[in-house]
């Protein structure tokens, strides 16, 4: 069992910047591959970033050049820096862990276990 548990959601101005943690436990937390996806409402959950075991991230191309993934495996935490912000950025943000494999997956389908998710809005 894994339990997650995101933070540092709010409003946010248009150009702006928030930074996203996931405080996770229940199983060691350096042996699985970790995401972030989001869902705006009326939206599909979607893919935002993902970051292996050993560091590899990967990004949506939304989030490509504005967001960064980073992981903290001594305080069993996840991150995304989100810099830019735009409007179309709201949603709820979710972390989630794939703890099944060392597989990176991009689809909600893929992962295992799932925060309750943070909104974050941003106004023009």
């Amino acid at each position: 069992q894994v339990q997650l548990v995101e933070s540092g959601g709010g409003l946010v101005q248009a150009g702006g910047s928030l930074r996203l943690s996931c405080a996770a436990s229940g199983r060691t937390f350096s042996s699985y591959a970790m995401g972030w996806f989001r869902q705006a409402p009326g939206k599909e959950r979607e893919f935002v970033a993902a970051i292996s075991w050993n560091g590899y991230t990967f990004y949506a191309d939304s989030a490509k050049g504005r967001f960064t993934i980073s992981r903290d495996n001594a305080k069993n935490t996840l991150y995304l820096q989100m810099n830019s912000l735009k409007p179309e950025d709201t949603a709820v943000f979710y972390c989630a862990g794939r703890t099944r494999d060392n597989l990176v997956v991009l689809i909600p389908d893929g992962m295992d276990y799932w925060g309750k998710g943070t909104l974050v809005t941003v106004s023009s």
